[in-house]
């Protein structure tokens, strides 16, 4: 398994992690399988996304502050309720076919790290590639 610890910079971000996604799929040794991508944290999310037009991620992330905003009124104790109900709704893990070690994708397709309760100095991002 693959750890990437990395830290972010803004309140809220998406970040494309394809590219290290794809590394630890050849790394791994593994020609067919499957490929989970994890986050433990509950203020951030994995999850995929177009990954061609940047417009589109800053659209994602209005659209979440418009169902989950900061600035509501929550009955959570912490100030970070927003980020919870963001991250929820995006999700914590995807699993991605492995086919002659590449992780299947659309043709428009990214994989994202996103970021809910920014900026934090450790993320961490689990990658687990499983022979099937």
């Amino acid at each position: 398994m693959k750890t990437m610890k990395f830290p972010t910079s803004h309140k809220t971000q998406l970040m494309d992690i394809s590219t290290e996604v794809k590394e630890a799929v050849i790394t791994s040794g593994i020609k067919d399988g499957i490929c989970v991508v994890f986050t433990p944290h509950t203020t951030a999310s994995i999850f995929l996304f177009e990954n061609q037009d940047k417009a589109l991620r800053r659209d994602l992330l209005n659209g979440l502050n418009r169902i989950a905003p900061s600035d509501e009124e929550y009955l959570h104790v912490g100030e970070n309720a927003a980020a919870h109900l963001k991250s929820s709704r995006m999700g914590n893990s995807i699993a991605i076919p492995v086919v002659n070690a590449r992780p299947i994708l659309g043709q428009w397709q990214g994989i994202f790290f996103g970021e809910f309760d920014g900026p934090r100095q450790a993320r961490e991002v689990y990658i687990k590639v499983v022979a099937g």
